[in-house]
């Protein structure tokens, strides 16, 4: 597949979500039950990208897969109500990004573990190996966990995310071994079918650009591309989180890299603040900022028409890379109207 036609796909992906809960009803009767012999086995997840491999994974199962983090947000910063705690106490199994990442849920599995709750628990990150953090971070920053001085964005590789779908695989397997055969399979079509073609359709789009360097007015998480696909992914908020305010220095450094690279258009968060890129609009060359996400959390709109992974991929992120590496105008990416939409998006 080209990459102008991989980015113009959409509406692939064949399960469903509902709201901030996201909950996946069982598609057969089967009926297999889960760890404490009540109905099907339930998995919530603590993050939208592992919650929406699981979902695939489990699709044709009566496994039950729930997000616990509400549209909106990403999970990251978030703090949740007791509500939830009880909810992953109350689940056969909890999918979770390793610890570190989210403090939430490094407290919530703290309470399983002193309180000798047999959920299981699945971490997406094992086995993966994460890159060093980039060197425009703030000295504060450290990194992840156990893995102090690791990026932890590492899902935005699809190869790396293949990684994590087998984890959630081997996972629920164990949990109910009467449905091991549809989940690997699953997993294994999930693979070939989606992450190894946005794989390919994005370095297509680095490939045929004669750019390497993209700038973003955005959080220090898109590294994982420039690491996979060769080009410098120029934050200009300098934080894992999004969370600090930007320094003078760093509208100074970003209009040096802009004028360098002959930069026309920008990537910035979509759930982040606009002002850093609307500062860029007015102090420096650029024309325009377009949508870009770690695939961290969906809007309503995104829920509306059951966008994951795949749909973010080509519907968000795929059409501004190739706007800002400059493959495609605004006009010619993404489906019809998408330039009207996302440029300089409120």
């Amino acid at each position: 597949m080209t990459a102008g036609a991989g980015i113009l796909a959409t509406g692939l992906a064949g399960c469903t979500a509902s709201g901030g809960s996201n909950d996946a009803e069982p598609t057969n009767g089967s009926g297999n039950e889960g760890a404490n012999g009540d109905g099907p086995a339930v998995a919530v997840a603590s993050f939208f990208s592992f919650y929406d491999f699981a979902r695939n994974i489990v699709d044709g199962t009566s496994v039950q897969v729930s997000n616990l983090v509400p549209t909106g947000l990403h999970g990251h910063g978030w703090e949740p109500n007791a509500s939830v705690t009880r909810d992953i106490i109350e689940a056969d199994a909890f999918l979770h990004v390793g610890p570190g990442f989210q403090p939430w849920a490094d407290r919530a599995i703290q309470t399983l573990e002193d309180d000798d709750v047999d959920t299981r628990l699945i971490n997406v990150r094992e086995g993966v190996e994460l890159v060093d953090l980039a060197a425009t971070l703030d000295p504060e920053e450290e990194g992840v966990g156990e893995q102090q001085g690791k990026d932890p964005h590492f899902w935005l590789d699809p190869q790396r995310a293949m990684i994590s779908v087998d984890t959630i695989a081997e996972g629920l397997a164990e949990l109910v071994p009467e449905q091991e055969g549809a989940l690997r399979d699953n997993a294994e079509t999930y693979k070939s079918d989606v992450l190894e073609r946005i794989d390919q359709d994005f370095r297509a789009i680095f490939d045929e650009s004669e750019r390497d360097a993209v700038q973003l007015a955005a959080h220090n998480a898109f590294q994982y591309w420039g690491v996979r696909y060769g080009a410098q992914m120029e934050p200009l908020v300098t934080n894992l989180a999004a969370s600090g305010d930007v320094k003078p220095s760093d509208i100074a450094e970003a209009k040096e890299f802009i004028e360098e690279n002959d930069i026309k258009y920008i990537a910035n968060g979509v759930f982040e603040s606009r002002k850093p890129a609307e500062q860029l609009l007015t102090e420096t060359q650029v024309e325009g900022y377009f949508p870009v996400t770690p695939y961290a959390g969906v809007r309503d709109d995104w829920v509306e028409n059951d966008w994951g992974y795949e749909e973010v991929a080509y519907n968000i992120n795929g059409p501004t890379l190739e706007v800002v590496l400059g493959t495609k105008t605004p006009e010619e990416a993404g489906p019809d109207g998408w330039a009207d939409e996302w440029m300089n998006f409120e």
